[in-house]
């Protein structure tokens, strides 16, 4: 799965027509959010009631979009006054999962020099 390694996950704080594919939302990658929808990192978008996503992402040869609908319920998108979020691979799964990102915390990485 390409959920994995050092991706850097932006989600665009506003909400967006579920309307425009790809290329509107590279518009919106390149205009608004000032990066290139052709590098490595992962832009997800989200509509006014909240029960749509979708996840735009450049791979090797070609865009990729996903979309997910909610048939009941609401995702739980973090505020922001910058225009993005940045997301671990880990929030960006908690937040697929209909979980509150803010409210969740999960152990920080430890890294040791020497052992016992």
């Amino acid at each position: 799965m390409w959920l994995t390694g050092e991706l850097k996950i932006w989600l665009f704080s506003h909400p967006t027509d579920m309307r425009k594919s790809i290329d509107g939302l590279s518009v919106i990658v390149s205009d608004q959010l000032k990066q290139n929808p052709c590098g490595p990192d992962v832009f997800v978008f989200y509509n006014r009631g909240l029960d749509k996503l979708k996840v735009l992402y450049w791979d090797k040869n070609g865009f990729c979009l996903w979309y997910k609908r909610l048939e009941k319920g609401r995702f739980l998108i973090p505020k922001s006054e910058t225009g993005t979020v940045y997301l671990s691979i880990e929030q960006l799964r908690w937040l697929l999962d209909g979980l509150r990102i803010e409210a969740l915390k999960g152990n920080p990485s430890l890294q040791y020099d020497t052992f016992y």
